[in-house]
């Protein structure tokens, strides 16, 4: 059954990089450096929000996850919707547990451009010049366009790798080889980590997707656009080898357009040969599409990734 339109109110995180995100967020546990408005030649300048845990000394490596929509993960009194990730508690009640400790840079999403940031550019490309140009009139609602611009994830990516991961290297004592770089987000964060994964497999050892956006935009009648993730995932996924991939999603609000797309990427990566090891997909019934949820399930993609 097709699902039709749907708009949810609660999607205005897209435009979190308004001042009322500009405050340093402050933490239960561990530490938050700003790297405010870091720049790149390849896309916007966005604040990073570096946390380091509380054994943090300046002497020992560390692991290190990149987190998307960096705004909305440790501070709720600064966040748009007052909800956050709870990243902070979650990694260090982790280590209570005697997980590893790790480093997580929060980069901030860019606002208006963050759909055109974080959509797979390979995946769209794949799709005729004539559906690319329809979707790029595709509306969020009324007046409001879901693409402000040419996608440009590859760029973004390369912002990633290329600029702000040579700086943290060179900053702060990491563990810099794939299987110690981790990358990480929801909905569209969810499809730019995967699309990291696939891209830059050398770079990244694991990636956690929650609540992917399969959709890509915000209706699912006559929409191309999750055969074109599963045709690229087709010809681009890498070999399990020792790395690492999962995903989840629940069934409310936007998240009741995800179990049968996921379903399809699940058969998917079967056929590729991930097993247990090296890939994890969990449903939570009743849960929506929110900061809220994703904190409280947290802390299963990060044991996956860390184990």
């Amino acid at each position: 059954m097709l699902i039709k339109r749907i708009t949810i109110t609660f999607l205005a995180c897209i435009v979190t990089y308004a001042a009322i995100g500009q405050a340093v967020p402050k933490t239960a546990n561990g530490t938050i450096k700003r790297h405010a408005m870091f720049s790149s030649k390849n896309v916007d300048a966005r604040n990073i929000d570096v946390w380091l845990p509380a054994s943090y000394d300046g002497k020992k490596n560390f692991p290190v996850l990149y987190m998307h929509d960096g705004q909305m993960l440790f501070d709720s009194t600064t966040t748009w919707n007052k909800q956050e990730w709870g990243v902070d508690e979650t990694l260090h009640a982790l280590a209570q547990l005697g997980f590893k400790e790790i480093i997580v840079v929060g980069v901030w999403n860019s606002g208006s451009n963050r759909h055109i940031d974080y959509f797979p550019q390979k995946a769209f490309e794949l799709l005729s010049e004539k559906t690319r140009d329809s979707l790029y009139k595709a509306e969020r609602n009324k007046g409001n366009p879901v693409f402000h611009g040419k996608v440009q994830s590859d760029k973004y990516l390369q912002f990633l790798v290329k600029e702000l991961k040579p700086f943290i290297d060179s900053t702060y004592k990491t563990l810099s080889d794939v299987p110690n770089t981790f990358i990480a987000g929801a909905s569209m964060g969810g499809l730019i980590s995967m699309y990291a994964y696939c891209e830059y497999p050398n770079v990244f050892g694991g990636a956690a997707c929650l609540s992917t956006h399969w959709p890509g935009i915000f209706q699912m009648e006559n929409n191309p656009i999750p055969n074109a993730f599963i045709n690229y995932l087709e010809k681009f996924l890498p070999k399990p080898s020792n790395r690492k991939i999962y995903f989840d999603y629940g069934n409310a609000t936007l998240d009741a357009l995800y179990p049968p797309l996921q379903q399809q990427v699940d058969q998917l990566l079967s056929k590729k040969g991930y097993t247990g090891k090296q890939w994890l997909t969990l449903a939570f019934p009743g849960e929506d599409h929110s900061e809220k949820a994703w904190n409280k399930r947290l802390h299963i993609p990060i044991q996956f990734l860390l184990q």
